[in-house]
């Protein structure tokens, strides 16, 4: 049965109905990144009075920064890190209790509050809980004879970022898992059995492979989580130190942008970032997709 087609019989409507999303698109989205673009072959004075035009300057410069280089390194560790512990923890729980979920729906709902929570509210949490004068947490490592101190320890540091970056992801994928586990026929499951195929073997030849689709957006939407949106939590628990040891790039462009006020590197930074996102969204659904099965 077909649906039955629309038909406006002015020609004007469709545009008009559509220019406010465009406008939005075009003054939040394209405006910004256009000047971002713009700034990021200009160098102003320390007024702001005088802007000189200087190619790709600031490119040059920056790839040639120490603290730069450093930055590209701390965000690739940390978002492989949060995507996989995040993922990874995630199918571990929605395959722990999938059978449990089926006969509990208000469990479902209350997993996915952590995810409504918003990052820099994630961060102040996890700083009071790690905080080494008052935190709860480093006064039990105290008592396993582990000293914690994330003020100083750069490697510390970057372990609670990626925890608590990582806790609020985790309820996202954990539904995402749950919805594709129940959409997996019973009857493959139950004929694997019936063939001598225990539960692991079941899980990685019949499971694991049909999750395949919800496995792949999550990956993409974890990564472009990780670089993008866990800002408020790098702030409030380490502001990208100690050392620059959690400056990911996100925060660094923060940082030489508004604490710095050199709006031609962060102008160049932002421009890099968009690449990377691009490049690597591209190489996912070009190669990585093709071992996907739909």
């Amino acid at each position: 049965m077909q649906a039955k087609r629309t038909i406006f019989p002015n020609k004007l409507l469709p545009y008009l109905l559509l220019a406010p999303q465009l406008a939005v698109t075009l003054v939040f989205f394209i405006w910004p990144a256009a000047q971002a673009v713009k700034s990021s072959f200009e160098r102003e004075d320390p007024f702001g009075f005088r802007t000189t035009f200087i190619w790709f300057e600031n490119y040059q410069r920056l790839f040639a920064d120490p603290g730069y280089v450093n930055a590209l390194w701390v965000t690739g560790v940390f978002a492989i890190s949060v995507t996989l512990f995040s993922m990874s923890l995630s199918l571990v729980l929605a395959v722990a209790v999938n059978r449990v979920l089926r006969t509990n729906r208000i469990y479902t709902t209350l997993l996915v509050w952590p995810y409504a929570v918003a990052p820099v509210v994630v961060g102040i949490l996890w700083w009071f809980m790690f905080n080494p004068t008052i935190g709860i947490a480093p006064y039990l490592l105290r008592g396993l004879g582990i000293g914690w101190n994330h003020r100083v320890n750069g490697e510390q540091a970057m372990l609670l970022v990626i925890i608590a970056a990582s806790w609020k992801q985790i309820s996202y994928n954990f539904l995402f898992f749950v919805a594709g586990l129940q959409s997996v026929p019973q009857s493959l499951s139950e004929a694997a059995a019936i063939d001598g195929a225990g539960p692991m073997k079941r899980f990685w030849t019949i499971i694991f492979p049909l999750l395949s689709p919800t496995s792949f957006f999550l990956l993409i939407v974890n990564i472009n989580y990780a670089m993008f949106d866990t800002f408020g939590i790098i702030d409030a628990t380490t502001s990208g130190g100690p050392g620059q040891a959690t400056n990911i790039l996100v925060y660094k462009v923060y940082a030489d942008g508004f604490l710095g006020l050199n709006i031609g590197s962060s102008a160049a930074q932002s421009v890099v970032l968009m690449l990377i996102v691009i490049a690597l969204t591209v190489v996912q659904f070009r190669y990585v997709e093709r071992r996907v099965q739909y």
